[in-house]
């Protein structure tokens, strides 16, 4: 059984989040991580309740080549539909009602406990778009790692590259992702009639029944935090994982992997950038592209650019987008 002091902010808790004056203090978030992919996505409704089904065309009719009086057989498409599911992601927060009320800073202390749960909730959201696996977690949606693991099988295999001069191993891993966000490429899904993005209810002030174990109970101030949500790779052609070992990195690209020239790659395994394309990756790789873009004498396709209205790297004019969500210690791609 969970402690108190777990799942409900304590004395101790409030003591800690007050300056001298007695008020609120402003907390420094070292715990907060940047996940530009959660302001990138396209969001669309599902539109089979809880899941999203797409159609995706598997093969193409063939024409015949045909002689003077001979025949020519009609021919077809072939399709194949693919069904993705939502997950629910939900957090309640909660805290005794005569702590927060200590000192007239109720919606203050509140505002702080929410903002923790926001935050946490992005991580897990962000991570999840990335590692999620609904065939061992039948709760959550399936991510992007997944739907690109291996280089032995399936057409995704031809969107994955590997630097040629290392080698994964299964210890130290990370990877940049090239997607193009679009209704008909890749988006987010939402259950049928809700609405996309977090959700917040403040429930105000509720009785806590058995707070103690003892059929105790407890007036307490609570919110409600839910976001229903899944994703959706309509054309796997969109999506292009590179998989380096992290370790190998150096700044001139001497050795290990050439962040520049894996990205330059990638630029051209997608169909084309038309929508919204964007790159993924880590600070760490963020950093080293900048310091390998220093090595090169050359004129270089990095640039900052305009983006949502704040200057933005972009390589090949596509935005470089920072996700603290992306591992360092991801297991090597299967080849």
């Amino acid at each position: 059984m969970a402690t108190l002091s777990t799942i409900h902010p304590t004395l101790l808790d409030l003591t800690k989040r007050m300056d001298p004056d007695g008020k609120i203090s402003t907390i420094a978030e070292i715990l907060s991580e940047r996940n530009e992919i959660l302001e990138d996505m396209v969001w669309m409704e599902a539109n089979d309740g809880t899941s999203h089904q797409t159609t995706v065309r598997t093969g193409l009719p063939e024409g015949t080549w045909r002689k003077l009086y001979g025949g020519v057989q009609p021919s077809k498409s072939t399709t194949a539909k693919i069904k993705d599911s939502t997950g629910m992601l939900e957090a309640y927060a909660e805290v005794d009602k005569a702590l927060a009320d200590l000192n007239g800073n109720t919606s203050a202390f509140r505002l702080s406990e929410s903002m923790a749960h926001i935050e946490g909730m992005n991580q897990q959201m962000a991570s999840t778009l990335f590692y999620g696996d609904a065939a061992t977690y039948p709760e959550r949606f399936t991510g992007l790692a997944p739907r690109y693991s291996t280089k032995a099988s399936g057409e995704q295999a031809q969107n994955i590259i590997l630097p040629s001069n290392t080698t994964p191993d299964n210890a130290d891993n990370s990877s940049i992702y090239l997607i193009v966000w679009g209704a008909d490429k890749v988006h987010g899904i939402y259950p049928k009639g809700s609405k996309a993005g977090l959700y917040h209810e403040d429930k105000g002030q509720v009785t806590i029944e058995n707070i103690d174990g003892s059929n105790g109970r407890m007036e307490a101030y609570r919110d409600h935090f839910r976001w229903d949500c899944g994703l959706t790779v309509r054309d796997w052609r969109y999506v292009v994982r590179i998989q380096y070992n992290d370790e190998d990195l150096v700044k001139d690209a001497a050795s290990g992997p050439d962040l520049l020239d894996l990205m330059a790659e990638a630029c051209d395994v997608p169909p084309d950038l038309s929508g919204r394309p964007a790159w993924y990756m880590n600070r760490r790789a963020k950093s080293y592209l900048r310091r390998q873009l220093r090595s090169v004498t050359s004129s270089s396709t990095l640039s900052m650019e305009d983006y949502n209205g704040k200057p933005t790297m972009t390589f090949e004019g596509v935005p470089v987008r920072r996700c603290d969500s992306l591992l360092r210690t991801e297991t090597g791609i299967a080849t």
